[in-house]
């Protein structure tokens, strides 16, 4: 079956290539009966790929049921996965009948896996290896024939080292693993998934969809999404509601992204308050350059209502004098103190004006401070991107994005 009707059905979006490949080894083990392992981080949408498997399988026909083990109880989470004969504990009124019995013949969907007690793993990893259980308080074996699809947001390895789950459940589960990639490095998914939220809040609250415009699309690609999709979903919801112009604008989507997540390359800070003392400084630089954006703006549309003006002309050896005059007139300081040149160029044709985004994009760029972290980073480590990425907190796979995307590869 092909991909994109795969992503229609089960209302997944985005075209990133690791997205791509977890649902063609979805498709690729679902008619066999062999055990998945789900990982990914919080939000990114695990819950999609057991569906995948459930409904391209032979047992498609069959209960699918997904439970979140996190969810449960200790105490009670035996008799609801295995059930319980009545009386086998207080409150226990009636025999009750557990998840692997009823879900005979289909599949079990074991979400954050992870939170199993000790004694529930055992019990699982029985049901694995031979199909065999017992029913709480009972001593009689029944068998069952499920099949297991697992998932956590866990580094389960790191659980086994530490004692919490046992290394032999791990590789009877990992038989076939799929990795979800968290949101930040699925590169443009980010704005494809903004205008899906976008266009199914307008049709919930009755009001016309809200657009980003450029440098709010860069914050979105830029923002690290710890919450994944799930934050993104959040967050354009706010927005739908709060705001009344449809129109989404750096400077109003600041508002929105918390301010401990600027969306740039995290540096080494020797303690806690160094680093929320740089996070809060890049918001402040971010601010100040929207606001100095909207500022030239405003003065390139000046100039060129001035140099349309009748019996008004600029030439090009009065170019000074009338960006003097400008100056003076509109904003009352000396054109010397000013941090830039209002877009005039000397030399430049009569009347023509450099564009103001191009000019901040060039000299007041946060993505420049990006470039330069990376850029150092890897002369540090000579040119080893595993080190450099994890002296700058990324994955290797976003560094390389990154080196492509600013062309560092000639300067490692």
């Amino acid at each position: 079956m092909d991909i994109q009707e795969i992503k229609q059905r089960f209302s997944i979006i985005g075209n990133a290539p690791g997205l791509n490949r977890a649902i063609e080894v979805a498709l690729q083990v679902a008619p066999t009966d062999l055990s998945v392992l789900v990982t990914g981080e919080s939000g990114v949408g695990k819950e999609s790929f057991p569906q995948i498997i459930h409904y391209h399988s032979h047992r498609k026909h069959g209960k699918y049921i997904a439970i979140n083990c996190g969810a449960i109880p200790e105490g009670t989470i035996d008799s609801e996965l295995f059930g319980h004969e009545k009386g086998s504990f207080t409150g226990a009124l009636n025999d009750r009948k557990g998840y692997f019995e009823v879900t005979d013949g289909g599949t079990l969907f074991l979400d954050e896996i992870g939170e199993l007690p000790t004694s529930t793993q055992v019990r699982l990893l029985r049901v694995l290896e031979t199909g065999e259980f017992i029913r709480v308080g009972s001593s009689q074996v029944q068998k069952t024939n499920v099949r297991v699809i697992a998932a956590t947001n866990f580094d389960l390895t790191n659980a086994i080292r530490e004692g919490k789950f046992r290394e032999d459940l791990y590789y009877r589960l990992n038989t076939v693993p799929i990795k979800v990639l968290p949101l930040r490095e699925r590169g443009n998914d980010v704005l494809l998934l903004f205008r899906k939220f976008a266009s199914d809040f307008a049709e919930r609250y009755k009001m016309p969809s809200i657009r980003l415009n450029e440098d709010a699309q860069r914050i979105f690609l830029g923002y690290r999404w710890p919450g994944n999709v799930r934050q993104l979903k959040n967050i354009t919801e706010q927005i739908s509601i709060i705001e009344t112009d449809r129109d989404i604008t750096a400077e109003k989507l600041v508002h929105y992204i918390p301010n401990e997540e600027t969306g740039f390359l995290p540096a080494l800070y020797q303690n806690e308050a160094d680093a929320r003392a740089h996070e809060n400084e890049r918001t402040m630089m971010l601010n100040a350059l929207i606001g100095l954006k909207k500022e030239l703006d405003e003065l390139k549309e000046k100039l060129n209502q001035l140099s349309k003006s009748p019996g008004t002309k600029l030439h090009p050896a009065h170019e000074e004098e009338g960006y003097m005059q400008l100056f003076h007139e509109n904003e009352g300081i000396e054109p010397e103190n000013q941090l830039i040149t209002a877009g005039f160029r000397k030399g430049a044709p009569a009347g023509h004006i450099q564009d103001t985004e191009e000019f901040v994009e060039e000299s007041l760029s946060l993505e420049e401070k990006e470039m330069e972290l990376i850029f150092k980073a890897l002369e540090r480590h000579n040119g080893k991107r595993k080190l450099a990425a994890e002296e700058l907190g990324i994955s290797e796979r976003t560094l390389y994005r990154k080196i492509k995307e600013y062309n560092l590869t000639q300067k490692q």
